[in-house]
Parts: structure tokens; C-alpha cells; sequence
């Protein structure tokens, strides 16, 4: 009787394992990337890899991390290269090494172990003419570097460290007391106020006279060979390329952005970590520039600035470029630090369309969602859709769209006072940036210093934004200026402000299902003779209309 009862236990457990197993199978592979896109989103196509083979070691490259092994890399490459392309595999150990340089159908696999550490040495890494910040200058070579290529791939969980602490700024103000003297005793120069450190004095004569990283004041090459050690590169540069897939490998510590995929089309980028200490300057994890085709998902990021960029150029240089990013994807992504989890812009004059966004989580992220421009630009943001995002702890605001960037995060911009607020209209030419037609919806907010920030330009208002089904704990809800166009619904908001919205110039604005928790007259403000149109249906008892707007502009 014993017997039976074991056996039909085992056996219910078994079932109940082939079951659960059964299901987990199920999800794993009803998961598509490709749901609930609200454009025609065309199938990304991954690299085609040829089937050779080869082995780092093979090319007489030494372990350890003190025996500079580039000649090994170039070796093994090209020894694929000439069968038509294959896997390079670089086995565990520590892999010293100068720059990369990729070519066509190259797999290069790290394996779980495997630690390819970038020298320090400058010397190896001469300047060349790209872009960087959206803008066409000289920069040195990057670490990993490709252009026209091809069928590009990086797989395997090994990890490519960019070695950016001998190449970045540091501001005293972002490190304990301990780091900052590790930072000071390693060599280096200080500046006169003596709280930032430079990696040379070549590197703070070069950050003279920058606009933010470039100095568009020099001419020719000699010009920038001058300031060699300024010219930090991006850790990853592929260029002008097709069909570029990045697979599981850790992409961490770069002297600026971590990876800067520009002009490819058909991009994937999943199951990757990218990190950059909190602190480093211009440390972005992705920046897709002028992309077409792309897939970001399944990846974390804990960097220094902003996370998942998307971007296509800079002023002139953007406009003159004329490609804009098209067709991304973002899915099933977590960032940790960043000055913004997802960001458009602020080179964005190329222009930026077709955005899906969800199942997103953010944590600590200084911004959530971040759009910035500026007068100067031009370009046109358009279709995005935005869904099923959640964040906890943002130290600004969760939902941001600044058309006044200036180049700081926007915890430096309020910690000066705030965002600007003018009503001097601009003429309307090539340099004003247009965002329009934009989802927002099912949105978790646990913690920010602001729910939602929507300022567009007198000239150029933000339009057409749909914000529908956000819950919200902040300690400011919403400003709304030179805006048209703006429907929000559905909203629950726990705020430690007596104001809940303050709008100011807005056109066509309606809010319909919304609760909050200030209930004085003034909970809901309205100002600027430029407002008309307003739709507060049953909000009368807590708004206040400011003497500029016209009658009859507020309906309720």
C-alpha cells in the first residue's frame, strides 16, 4: 500500500513537473518580438556567419593581461577574413590588447571568462575622421572599430572593457573622499578650482574652448593631433554598415559612449549588459545613430549618463546627413543609473521615427523617459509608442520632454533653478525641432521629483501626446507648456504638491479621468494668453485661470 502511494506521488510529481515545464516552454517561446508593434515593422535580419572557426591562441596570444596581443586579433581576423569570414573564439583569460578592427562576416565570441581589457597606451590609438555628439570631427580610433562592413557579430558572456579611466574627467563632486585621492595620486593635472581631475595636461588644454566634447573651432588635422588625449573614443564604433548583431557579452568601463552603432540597418542588440561607473562623463551604454531596422531587448544598463539613446546627427551636420533612426524596437529592458533610460535626442536632426517602447523597467534613473532638443536642430521626432513601463526612484522627472537642452543632465538643471519658461517666439525654419504623435500609456510611477514635464517651443509646440493609464507617486505632477494637442486620461496621482498640473500656453489640452490628491482651488493652474481650448469636464473646484487666458478657453 506504501509502495503504490510513493509510486502515484512520483508519479503526480512528475506530471506536475512535465507540466510546469510545459508551460515554461510555452512562454519562452510565445514571447515575440514583434507584438503589438503599432508600425509596419520589417524582420530584422541577423548576421550571416560562415562556418570557420578559429582560436585566439592559435595566433600566439598570451594570457595575463601584461603581453599587448593586437597583432593576434589582427592575425586571427584576417586569417577568417581570407576563408570568407568565421568565429574568432577568444577563450577565458585576461586579453591585452590594442584597437580592433573589424571586417566582414567576423563572429568574434567570448567566452564566460574571457576578459578582453583595451590598453591604456594613447599612443595606440590614432585620431581619424568621424563622428561623435552627432557632429563630423576627429576623434581617436575607437578600442572596436568597423565602417562598410557586413554581417558583424558579438557573442559568447565574456566581457570587452574599454579601460576609460585613463582617458575620462573627473569632477571631484562625484566621488567619495577615498576615490577622489586614488584619482589625484595616480598622476594626472587639477584644474585651478582644484575640483576636477584631467588624465593629462594635453586633456584639459583640449577641454578649452569645447562645445560640451567637441572643438568645432579646429580646422585641420594637426589642429586636433594637438589635443590627442581629449579626443576620447567611443568603445564600440560600427559605421555604414548591414546586419551587425550584439548577443550576450559585457560592453563596460569605455572612455565615452560604450557602443555606437551609426548608419547600419538591420541592428539587434539583446542580452547584453553595458556598464560605465556612475561618475563617468559622457558614459552612455547605447547610442543608436541613423539606424534603420533595429531590435534593443532583453538587456540591462548601469551607466554615467544617458542608457538607450537615439539619435541621427547633430545641427548642420544632422540636417546635411538626412538619415534619420527608423523602425526600433526596445523590449524587456532594465536600467539601473543613467541620466535617462530611454532618451530621444538631443541630436536628433535627421529626424527619429517609428519608436516602440515597453515591458521596461527603470530604477534610480536619474530621468525615465527623456526627450531633449534644442533651437538649432531642426528634425522631426514622430510616431512613438511608448507602453508598459515601470520606475521606482527617479531623482527628476519620470517623464521628460526639454526643448531647451542645454547640455546638462537635468539634475544639474534644476539644481540651478529649473527649466526655462519664455514666451519670445523664434522664427519657424530647418534649425526648429518638431515632436509630435506620441503614445504614452500604462505607465508605473513609484517615486520622482516630477510625474511628467511637457515643454515645447512658442514657435513649435510639442504636439498630438496621448498619456493614458499612468499611477503616479512624485512629489510635483505635471507641467504642460507651449503644447497642443495633449490628451491625458486615466490618471492616478499621489503628490506632495498643492499644484497637480500647471499649464501654462497650452492648445487643445483635455483631461478626462484623472485623480489627485490636492483638492484646493488651485490644484490645477492655467496661465499664458496663448491657451485656448481646454477641456477640464467636472474640474472646476480646483483650477485656477490666470488673468492672460481668454474667455471661454477653459471649458468644464
Amino acid at each position: 500500500m506504501k509502495t503504490n502511494r510513493l509510486h502515484l506521488f512520483s508519479l503526480g510529481m512528475a506530471i506536475m513537473l512535465c507540466l510546469s515545464l510545459q508551460n515554461a516552454s510555452a512562454q519562452s517561446t510565445s514571447y515575440d518580438t514583434y507584438a503589438n508593434v503599432e508600425f509596419k515593422m520589417p524582420k530584422v535580419n541577423e548576421p550571416v556567419i560562415p562556418a570557420n572557426t578559429v582560436n585566439l591562441k592559435d595566433f600566439g596570444a598570451v594570457n595575463g593581461g601584461y603581453v599587448l596581443n593586437t597583432k593576434a586579433f589582427a592575425d586571427a581576423i584576417e586569417a577568417l577574413s581570407k576563408k570568407g569570414g568565421g568565429k574568432l573564439i577568444i577563450p577565458p583569460g585576461i586579453w591585452l590588447t590594442g584597437p580592433i578592427i573589424l571586417k566582414s562576416n567576423i563572429e568574434l565570441h567570448a567566452q564566460t571568462g574571457a576578459l578582453i581589457k583595451f590598453s591604456t597606451d594613447k599612443t595606440l590609438y590614432p585620431i581619424i575622421e568621424t563622428s561623435f555628439e552627432g557632429l563630423n570631427t576627429w576623434r581617436c580610433i575607437s578600442p572596436i572599430y568597423g565602417k562598410n562592413l557586413e554581417n558583424i557579430a558579438f557573442t559568447g558572456n565574456g566581457v570587452w572593457d574599454g579601460s576609460g579611466e585613463a582617458w575620462r574627467q573627473v569632477k571631484k563632486s562625484k566621488l567619495t573622499d577615498e576615490q577622489w585621492k586614488k584619482f589625484v595620486a595616480s598622476g594626472g593635472v587639477l584644474n585651478e578650482k582644484k575640483d576636477s581631475w584631467y588624465p593629462s595636461e594635453q586633456y584639459m588644454k583640449g577641454a578649452k574652448g569645447a562645445d560640451q566634447n567637441v572643438r568645432p573651432d579646429l580646422k585641420t588635422k594637426e589642429d586636433f593631433e594637438a589635443i590627442h588625449d581629449f579626443l576620447r573614443p567611443v568603445l564600440v564604433s560600427i559605421q555604414n554598415s548591414k546586419r551587425v548583431l550584439f548577443d550576450g557579452p559585457v560592453f563596460q568601463n569605455s572612455p565615452a559612449w560604450n557602443i555606437h552603432p551609426l548608419l547600419i540597418e538591420d541592428l539587434i542588440v539583446r542580452n547584453v549588459t553595458v556598464r560605465n561607473p556612475w561618475f563617468s562623463q559622457n558614459g552612455d551604454g547605447l547610442d543608436v545613430e541613423s539606424c534603420k531596422n533595429v531590435v534593443i531587448e532583453n538587456s540591462s544598463f548601469d551607466v554615467g549618463d544617458d542608457a538607450i539613446c537615439i539619435k541621427s546627427g547633430k545641427d548642420k551636420d544632422g540636417r546635411d546627413r538626412g538619415v534619420p533612426c527608423e523602425n526600433i524596437i526596445v523590449k524587456n529592458n532594465v536600467v539601473y543609473h543613467g541620466h535617462g533610460g530611454v532618451t530621444v535626442g538631443s541630436e536628433m536632426s535627421g529626424g527619429v521615427k517609428n519608436l516602440h517602447v515597453s515591458n521596461c523597467t527603470f530604477m534610480g534613473t536619474d530621468v525615465g523617459l527623456r526627450f531633449k532638443s534644442t533651437r538649432g536642430r531642426g528634425g522631426v521626432v514622430e510616431n512613438i509608442f511608448i507602453s508598459d513601463v515601470f520606475m521606482t526612484d527617479i531623482p527628476s522627472q519620470a517623464i521628460s520632454f526639454d526643448l531647451y537642452y542645454g547640455g546638462k543632465s537635468i539634475a544639474e538643471t534644476l539644481a540651478e533653478g529649473g527649466n526655462t519658461k519664455t514666451t519670445k517666439l523664434v522664427p519657424v525654419n530647418e534649425e526648429t525641432p518638431q515632436f509630435k504623435n506620441i503614445s504614452i500609456k500604462n505607465i508605473t510611477i513609484r517615486g520622482a521629483q516630477q510625474a511628467v514635464f511637457l515643454q515645447g517651443l512658442p514657435e513649435m509646440n510639442l504636439e498630438n501626446i496621448e498619456i493614458t493609464n499612468l499611477i503616479a507617486k512624485a512629489d510635483k505632477g505635471f507641467s504642460i507648456i507651449d503644447a497642443n494637442g495633449i490628451k491625458i486620461s486615466n490618471l492616478k496621482l499621489d503628490i506632495a504638491a498643492k499644484n497637480a498640473f500647471e499649464i501654462y500656453n497650452a492648445q487643445n489640452l483635455s483631461l478626462k479621468n484623472v485623480e489627485f490628491n490636492p483638492t484646493s482651488s488651485n490644484a490645477i493652474t492655467i496661465d499664458g494668453g496663448a491657451s485656448k481650448n481646454i477641456d477640464l469636464s467636472g474640474l472646476s473646484k480646483t483650477t485656477t485661470i490666470g488673468k492672460d487666458v481668454a474667455k471661454k478657453a477653459v471649458k468644464f
